[in-house]
């Protein structure tokens, strides 16, 4: 059986990574963002029709450019990203990449600024593994970890909470866009949820499950040691 200990730090350590990526989102990662802003027309004069989207992410946006079809041939125009910076708004690049007007303000800087916490609680999460490994550590040596597997679940429990928030926050956000996306645009865009949104729920969920793990190392002592077998054991 896989001590809890292990178990744990395995979590984390899938926590760690998930969060890591959904930071490194658009523009850095280009597959990984929070949600995803389509715009498509058509029109019946020469069988044309014109698609473009616009993916954003925790640093800023990537327009994918324009896909135009005229008489069943398809010709695209390329896309750009903007500059990585925390805090971005619906401006004038996006605006011409979905071709529409007048919705520079469906998202406000302000309400982008609190992704800030994505990288706080990637830090936090590191902590908290680095934490988990010196309890695996001490476990293996001394038999016993209780102060170090305290410690790791008093971490554990702020990093899970603010990590929550942060879910918490990214949905907020998402919704709050694709409800002024479906007040102010008719019908114009559409927008679609990005990975990010779920695969910080699935640091969530996984981070809940590791800090209570780590109260094994609390309640169990030394029940959990590792066994090694003496050298000069002898086998009958």
């Amino acid at each position: 059986m896989i001590p809890p200990g292990i178990f744990t730090t395995a979590l984390l350590f899938i926590v760690f990574l998930l969060l890591l990526l959904v930071t490194l989102s658009v523009p850095i990662i280009k597959t990984i963002f929070l949600f995803r802003l389509t715009a498509a027309a058509s029109s019946g004069f020469f069988n044309s029709s014109a698609s473009s989207s616009v993916v954003f992410g925790v640093w800023g946006y990537c327009t994918s450019g324009v896909d135009v079809s005229v008489a069943s041939i398809n010709r695209d125009a390329p896309g750009h990203c903007s500059e990585r910076k925390l805090g971005y708004t619906f401006d004038s690049t996006v605006a011409r990449a979905l071709h529409v007007s007048g919705f520079e303000k469906l998202i406000s800087k302000g309400l982008t600024a609190v992704l800030a916490l994505h990288p706080v609680v990637v830090c936090l999460t590191f902590i908290v593994l680095v934490l988990s490994l010196f309890a695996l550590r001490r476990r293996e040596v001394h038999g016993s970890a209780r102060l170090w597997s305290l410690l790791l679940f008093g971490v554990g429990v702020l990093t899970a909470i603010l990590t929550t928030i942060v879910f918490l926050i990214d949905v907020i956000l998402v919704a709050v866009v694709r409800h002024r996306v479906h007040t102010d645009t008719d019908g114009v865009l559409t927008l679609n949820w990005g990975n990010a949104v779920w695969m910080t729920l699935t640091a969530t969920i996984l981070l809940w499950i590791a800090v209570i793990g780590s109260l094994t190392g609390v309640c169990c002592g030394n029940q959990w040691r590792f066994r090694r077998r003496p050298v000069n054991e002898e086998k009958f």
